[in-house]
């Protein structure tokens, strides 16, 4: 028995979708999952760094969703509600995350850099990846090749609630006060 890790059959730039199907590696659905799978190891990488264990468990759960919502990218349209799994309920589970954190922080007022902490910074990071996803996948909906909006929803509440647990992961890491993108004042 081998345990190999390739098979060849995309080496002709071409991937099987769920359901019957082969398109392009660089068509908009590959794309779009393969975003998808990049802001996943991003919050993988930010996960490893966190330093609080309620990051980390939210991080991994949002994780496993990205993993349920690729495999609702890579169907083709007539299977795609059988893969179905991100849904106005994953949506709101988000939502309460978001709230319960930014009860406990000071939302800044003004555009903040990312830095103040590693775990922020990574965090920071995976915000601006699955921000790309959110913009791939609205693409995906806008021209008509997934049904699901709650999609789009997830990822722009996901990028949310990486903002704030940057901002808790600096707090935790000894910075409450964010870096401010604009340069206080040098006076004279």
């Amino acid at each position: 028995m081998s345990n190999q890790l390739y098979t060849g059959l995309g080496d002709d730039g071409y991937t099987n979708l769920l359901g019957a199907g082969r398109v392009a590696k660089y068509m908009p659905q590959p794309e779009a999952y393969g975003t998808v799978d990049e802001a996943s190891a991003a919050i993988g990488i930010a996960r490893a760094a966190a330093a609080s264990d309620l990051t980390h468990d939210i991080l991994l759960t949002a994780q496993r969703d990205l993993y349920r919502l690729m495999t609702e990218l890579a169907a083709t349209p007539q299977v795609a509600p059988q893969f179905r799994a991100i849904d106005a309920h994953r949506v709101r589970w988000l939502e309460e995350q978001i709230e319960a954190i930014t009860a406990q922080i000071e939302m800044p007022r003004e555009f903040i850099v990312p830095g103040d902490s590693l775990a922020g910074a990574y965090l920071d990071l995976a915000r601006t990846i699955v921000r790309r996803a959110e913009r791939v996948v609205t693409h995906l909906l806008h021209d008509g090749l997934i049904e699901n909006p709650e999609l789009c929803r997830y990822l722009n509440r996901l990028s949310s609630l990486l903002f704030a647990l940057e901002l808790q992961e600096n707090t935790l890491a000894g910075a409450p006060v964010p870096t401010l993108a604009k340069q206080p004042n040098a006076g004279g």
